[in-house]
């Protein structure tokens, strides 16, 4: 295995030198760019542009591998996923540097996540699709059986590039695909160098590591070569990748974008709701694909609500290297982004309760946790999901109106629900439009439960046992009896 150390430090405690990985080895580029360390603003390493030529030659391997690597047993693939989790574990330090830098996480929560991506890695390491008997008569025996799809394109996000990625690739290989990613231009490197060290104990060609930008991820989509296209990022670009894959008829998983809502009923314990809410609006300073991004709370409610909020929220502490829950923006487009939505919450005279303040240290993308109070429903930090830590809270009364004003288009991904009334609660779930509701607790994916965004926050879903589906073809096998 190719060395991690390089020579230059570039200012940082740990140096690497990272690679596009293509058929078992690492491949140098020409090209290069660099990231911003989001907490002070530094640039990072050097990560490989990777050619057309370079996704070509991939795209050769993985049709290669494919042709083997789809007759293995499940056991086969479920020892070689188990190999995978392994090996994140005993590269965690090197992973958790690496994410830490490119994120701005805390070493706390960085470690948390490269944990948790080799959590799904064990956890598909026991669960498969097994064929189904449809229907069965005198006459006919009808299985359900589960084919792979080909070779998998993962274009990957820049939020949890390990954990969310992780998903993406164990999910193809447990199901006897050979997997392309891209990761981020934003974190490029913790997956480049999670696939660097996974060729250790996976056969050449079977998972593979290409990094550039949008360009690269678009001929992805349109390569004749990639059969399968897993994203998660924005609507506008996941509706770019829907038309381009229409064109080879690609099967395609889109997690997009969710505004979701928070819905806080009148029997609520504030004492147990208020940090609930607080972890699931600010965690990673809002940069989560389900976090709550607008909280509605019962009129009866609201102002102790408010006041509780804005206690809780001086726990979520700017520039504090040991936060497990908090950190800066995780890069300039993003913070340049969330100060739009601030200056425009000042612009119209909404009520900012806390925070407010840009790059309070000076350095890095910092934004503290900022709390509007009672903007109007087409503000656009009501209308437009904000991905940062910047929460309106809002009023209700009517129940039916509160579902109505939670049900947009674009917060289909999930949804929250605070009420000891499980009646209610499960009342009010199933009337959200929303993939995911959780019930008295903040939005966290589980790793087996399906996840999948409706309306305009996704396209079809991945997570449990019925998200191996969408990494496969279901297959009808008609067996006559005689």
């Amino acid at each position: 295995m190719p060395s991690l150390e390089t020579n230059g430090t570039n200012g940082h405690s740990a140096s690497f030198q990272f690679f596009n990985v293509i058929d078992g080895k690492p491949r140098p580029s020409k090209e290069h760019h660099q990231v911003l360390d989001p907490r002070t603003e530094e640039p990072l390493w050097d990560a490989p542009i990777a050619t057309s030529e370079d996704l070509d030659d991939a795209v050769e391997a993985a049709n290669r591998a494919f042709k083997t690597w789809k007759k293995t047993t499940v056991a086969e693939r479920q020892q070689a996923v188990h190999d995978v989790a392994n090996c994140i574990l005993k590269n965690v330090d090197v992973l958790t540097e690496v994410q830490m830098r490119e994120t701005g996480k805390s070493r706390l929560m960085s470690k948390f996540d490269v944990e948790r991506a080799a959590w799904h890695f064990e956890y598909y390491g026991t669960v498969s699709l097994e064929d189904e008997v449809q229907y069965e008569d005198d006459t006919v025996k009808i299985i359900a059986t589960h084919a792979p799809i080909g070779i998998l394109g993962a274009i990957s996000p820049w939020n949890f590039p390990l954990i969310l990625s992780s998903v993406k690739v164990v999910s193809a290989l447990a199901t006897g695909n050979c997997v392309i990613i891209k990761p981020s231009p934003f974190t490029p490197y913790s997956l480049l160098k999670f696939c660097e060290l996974a060729q250790s104990v996976l056969p050449p060609g079977v998972f593979q590591a290409v990094n550039g930008g949008a360009d690269l991820g678009e001929r992805m989509t349109l390569h004749p070569g990639i059969h399968h296209i897993s994203f998660t990022g924005t609507i506008a670009v996941g509706q770019r990748i829907l038309r381009n894959c229409a064109q080879t008829l690609k099967k395609v998983i889109l997690e997009l974008a969710g505004n979701n809502a928070c819905i806080v009923c009148d029997d609520a314990d504030l004492d147990k709701v208020v940090p609930q809410v607080a972890i699931g609006a600010l965690f990673h300073a809002g940069q989560v694909c389900v976090a709550s991004k607008r909280v509605y709370v019962h009129e009866s409610l609201y102002d102790r609500f408010l006041d509780m909020l804005v206690d809780e929220s001086k726990k979520f502490a700017v520039d504090d290297e040991n936060s497990v829950a908090f950190g800066p923006l995780s890069n300039k487009a993003n913070f340049d982004r969330a100060v739009g939505f601030i200056d425009d919450c000042k612009k119209n005279g909404y009520k900012i309760v806390t925070g407010g303040d840009v790059k309070p240290t000076g350095k890095g993308f910092w934004i503290p946790p900022t709390i509007v109070a009672k903007p109007p429903e087409d503000a656009l930090l009501v209308r437009e999901e904000q991905f940062a830590p910047i929460v309106p809270v809002m009023s209700w009364t009517d129940e039916d109106d509160v579902i109505a004003r939670a049900n947009l288009d674009n917060a289909g991904l999930g949804a929250s629900v605070y009420t000891p009334d499980l009646d209610r609660a499960h009342r009010i779930a199933r009337q959200l439009e929303s993939g995911t509701v959780w019930i008295n607790q903040f939005e966290r994916p589980h790793h087996a439960g399906f996840f999948g965004g409706w309306k305009l926050s996704g396209f079809g879903g991945e997570l449990g046992k019925q998200g191996l589906l969408h990494y496969c073809h279901t297959q009808s096998l008609q067996i006559a009896k005689t």
